[in-house]
């Protein structure tokens, strides 16, 4: 997994930062983004994480998984942790684990509740596509 190393001393890399987002959320949430997060770098251990947007309504910023462009995103919701594929239109799902954001025509995104048992190899593949959606096509 790779981070941005380009650090003053006082910086913590992204994923310290996401670190920090989990702890933020003791619940059952923080343990859902742990998780969902654990399951994203092994799917794609070429990941790099991020932490973007920050702003005062969320002065933590969101975890984001990439490579070569956003492959997903997470937030934490009242009753779900949710992760969204900016080109999640485009990616094969057959388990259909997408569940919201179904009427875009590029975004989709899964929420994932406290009972929810993660079809991980589904879950994979959805990664998996995602990224080489990203990949640049060779000429």
């Amino acid at each position: 997994m790779k981070t941005s190393m380009n650090l003053s001393p006082k910086e913590k890399s992204a994923s310290q930062q996401i670190d920090d987002i989990i702890k933020e959320t003791p619940d059952w949430r923080g343990k859902k983004l742990s998780l969902l997060r654990a399951l994203i770098k092994k799917a794609y251990p070429a990941v790099v994480e991020e932490v973007k947007w920050k702003k005062p309504s969320k002065p933590s910023g969101v975890p984001v998984w990439s490579h070569d462009g956003i492959i997903c995103v997470a937030d934490t919701l009242k009753k779900a942790v949710r992760l969204t594929f900016p080109k999640g239109a485009q990616v094969n799902d057959p388990k259909k684990l997408f569940n919201t954001r179904l009427e875009s025509k590029t975004v989709r995104a899964i929420d994932f509740y406290e009972v929810d048992v993660i079809n991980e190899a589904a879950l994979k593949a959805i990664i998996l596509n995602a990224a080489a959606l990203n990949t640049p096509k060779s000429k």
